[in-house]
C-alpha cells in the first residue's frame, strides 16, 4: 500500500492500466518479500538475545562438568530470565570455586597435620626406645641410672598421652554439630572458684594469683562450662610454662560490655615476640623457646582455646613482647538461655 501509494500518487489519479495490472501482479511477491526481510531481522535479534547467551551458558557449563571453575559468565545489565539464569550460574560458578579452595586447604591442612603428629610423635618414641635399649645392653647399671631411665621412659610416655588426648579432642571439635551445653554463668564467681582450686594446686610454686574486676558490674555470659574449663586450663598451663621469673604472677581480669564480655589472663613469663603473637593460635606452633624439652607440649593447647571461644561465638587474641610477660585476651557473649531450648 505505502509502495502504492508513492508510485500512483504523483499521477493524480491518472493511473496507466498496464502499470496498474503489473503492481498488483507483484505486490503478492512484494509481501512475501517483506515478510522474510522481517522474519530475518526477527531472527537475528533473537539469536544475539537468546540463542548465544544460551550458548554461552551451555560453554560455561561444560566447563565446570570438567573441573574448570575460571571460566566467568558474562551477567549484563538486563532484567530478563536469561539474566537472572546467568546470574545464577554464576553465583554457583563463584560458590563451587569457594567449595574446592577450602577443599584443597583441607587436604594441604591434613597434610601438615599428619606430617606434625608424625614428627612429634616420633621424638618421644625415639627416645623411649633409646633408654629401653639402654636398659636392656646393660647401660643403667646402677640402681639410680635405672631410676633415672624409667623417670624418663614415663614422662615420654605421658607426653605421648597427653598429645593423642588433645589431638582427639581438636579432632572432635573440628566435626560439625558438635553439642555445646551453653548455660547462664557467672565469670565473677567462676574465676573466683577456679583461682581458689588453682592455689591449693599450686601450693608451694611460689605463684601469685589475682582476680580483677568492678563489684558493680554484670559478667552473666553463656557458656559451656566445661569447655570454657578447658579452655582456661591450656591458657593457664601455658602461662605457668614459660613463667621462669622468681616471683611468678598471674592475673585474670574481666571488663563487662553491654553485649559481650573480654577476659584477659595475663603472666609475666617470658613473652612472645609480637611477629609471632598471631601465630600462637596455630596448630603445631611453638615459638623457639619451647622447642625443648623442659617444656615440650603438644603445639595444641591454644589451637583448641581457639576452637572452643570461635564456637562460642566470641574472639581470642594475644598481646605482649619478648621479656614483658603475654595476654591472652577472649570473648564470651552476654544473653538470657532460654531454657525451654535446653
Amino acid at each position: 500500500m505505502i509502495l502504492g501509494y508513492f508510485l500512483f500518487y504523483p499521477l493524480k489519479g491518472e493511473v496507466d492500466p498496464e502499470a496498474l495490472d503489473f503492481f498488483r501482479s507483484i505486490r503478492i511477491y512484494l509481501l512475501v518479500g517483506v515478510l522474510v526481510l522481517t522474519n530475518g531481522i526477527l531472527t537475528f535479534f533473537v539469536s544475539k538475545s537468546i540463542i548465544h547467551p544460551l550458548l554461552r551458558l551451555k560453554r560455561a557449563a561444560d566447563d565446570i562438568s570438567t573441573g574448570n571453575l575460571d571460566t566467568k559468565i558474562e551477567v549484563s545489565g538486563k532484567k530478563d530470565e536469561l539474566n537472572e539464569l546467568a546470574m545464577a550460574f554464576e553465583i554457583m560458578r563463584g560458590r563451587l570455586k569457594e567449595a574446592d579452595a577450602i577443599q584443597k586447604q583441607y587436604e594441604e591442612s591434613q597434610k601438615e597435620l599428619i606430617a606434625s603428629i608424625s614428627h612429634d610423635l616420633k621424638t618421644p618414641l625415639t627416645s623411649i626406645k633409646g633408654y629401653i635399649r639402654g636398659i636392656s645392653d646393660g647401660v643403667a647399671n646402677t640402681p639410680e641410672k635405672m631410676e633415672r631411665y624409667i623417670r624418663t621412659i614415663e614422662k615420654n610416655a605421658d607426653d605421648m598421652d597427653s598429645l593423642i588426648s588433645e589431638l582427639l579432642l581438636y579432632s572432635k571439635l573440628d566435626l560439625p554439630n558438635v553439642p555445646y551445653d551453653l548455660r547462664e554463668l557467672d565469670l565473677a564467681s567462676y574465676f573466683d572458684d577456679y583461682l581458689e582450686e588453682l592455689r591449693f594446686n599450686l601450693e608451694g610454686q611460689n605463684v601469685r594469683l589475682r582476680l580483677e574486676y568492678q563489684p558493680c558490674e554484670s559478667f552473666k555470659v553463656l557458656a559451656d562450662r566445661e569447655k570454657l574449663n578447658r579452655v582456661t586450663a591450656n591458657i593457664i598451663q601455658n602461662s605457668l610454662k614459660y613463667m621462669k621469673a622468681d616471683s611468678k604472677e598471674l592475673v585474670i581480669r574481666l571488663k563487662s560490655a553491654s553485649d559481650q564480655v573480654t577476659i584477659e589472663i595475663q603472666d609475666n613469663g617470658i613473652g612472645v615476640p609480637k611477629a609471632e603473637l598471631a601465630h600462637l593460635f596455630d596448630r603445631f606452633y611453638r615459638t623457639d623457646v619451647s622447642r625443648n624439652t623442659a617444656t615440650g607440649g603438644s603445639g595444641l593447647g591454644l589451637a583448641i582455646v581457639k576452637k572452643i571461644i570461635k564456637a562460642h561465638g566470641g574472639t581470642v587474641w594475644a598481646s605482649g613482647e619478648t621479656g614483658k610477660g603475654l595476654s591472652i585476651f577472649f570473648t564470651l557473649k552476654k544473653g538470657e538461655y532460654d531454657w525451654k531450648e535446653s
